[in-house]
């Protein structure tokens, strides 16, 4: 069964305009950490589905895509150390009342 690289690119694209728009609109940390893992999801989906369609399924091109997730972990794993520690501290995760971190 051949899929069209269209409809890849379409999910790819309907992915990364989730995030962008939840980067937009949420003030919540976690709700900005989700926004961010979903847009470099939808750039590493565009990795691999360009690899395979170009090179007929080589497994070497992924390599990008493992990346990507990798740093993606690394992300999620700081910033939310980083919102433990806040809500430890402040009680809330709301980003416009956090704008200083200042007492």
């Amino acid at each position: 069964m051949n899929i069209p690289i269209g409809h890849y690119l379409i999910f790819s694209a309907i992915i990364f305009v989730l995030g962008i728009y939840g980067l937009l609109t949420r003030r919540n940390m976690i709700a900005l950490l989700i926004s961010i893992e979903l847009v470099l999801n939808a750039a590493a989906f565009n990795f691999a589905v360009f690899h395979c369609f170009m090179h007929g399924g080589d497994p070497a091109g992924t390599v990008f895509t493992l990346i990507i997730i990798a740093i993606a972990a690394a992300e999620a794993a700081t910033l939310l150390a980083i919102a433990v520690v806040i809500t430890k501290q402040r009680r809330e995760l709301d980003t416009e009342k956090l704008a200083s971190l200042k007492n």
